[in-house]
């Protein structure tokens, strides 16, 4: 078994997504090994919540083992998993009863990439500026910043119009500027 492990390691993700795939555990051990600390990130960013994001990203992490046979693009793992985590993030704020809001398709306050802090201010407190926004806002920004996701790509995942996103990153990172502002460098 140890000597499967190393030879796991070594092995491209896309290999191990195709070993995965035919229900080879020990490749599916060394995907949630490679991946898991992203997938808890990106699902504490969302939530806010340690404990509920390593909630999210066990059921992610689940949902993705039953789903992988049918998984037709190995290179494209990773925005297949992260697909799953953001829909069972969607799907447990709606059973909160939180409405994500869509927004009128009026145009965004500018056509701008808003800045969420200086690059030089690697101090400030982004999880509380994180937590002043809505749960659609901290979506938006997160897949976008955090992700690096076009506004497309975020309309796609999410299901919301493209102007909403626009509008929901706009607003958030105005809202995160804001709180950052307060802190002290």
């Amino acid at each position: 078994m140890a000597h499967a492990a190393l030879r796991h390691a070594d092995m491209a993700e896309a290999v191990l997504v195709l070993a995965a795939r035919r229900r080879d555990q020990a490749a599916f051990g060394e995907l949630v090994r490679r991946r898991q600390g992203w997938l808890l990130a990106l699902l504490h960013r969302l939530s806010g919540d340690r404990a509920l994001a390593e909630d999210l990203a066990q059921e992610a992490l689940m949902r993705a083992w039953e789903r992988l046979p049918r998984l037709e693009a190995p290179a494209a793992f990773a925005a297949w998993l992260r697909r799953i985590a953001v829909t069972i993030f969607l799907d447990h704020v709606r059973k909160k009863g939180v409405r994500l809001e869509v927004l009128a398709d009026d145009p965004p306050f500018a056509d701008e990439a808003p800045s969420v802090a200086d690059a030089g201010a690697a101090r400030l407190d982004l999880e509380r500026a994180l937590a002043t926004l809505s749960a659609a806002e901290r979506l938006c920004i997160t897949l976008s910043y955090g992700e690096g996701q076009s506004h497309g790509e975020i309309a796609d995942t999410t299901r919301l119009p493209i102007g909403t996103v626009k509008s929901h990153i706009a607003r958030g990172a105005a809202k995160m500027r804001e709180a950052l502002r307060d802190v002290p460098n």
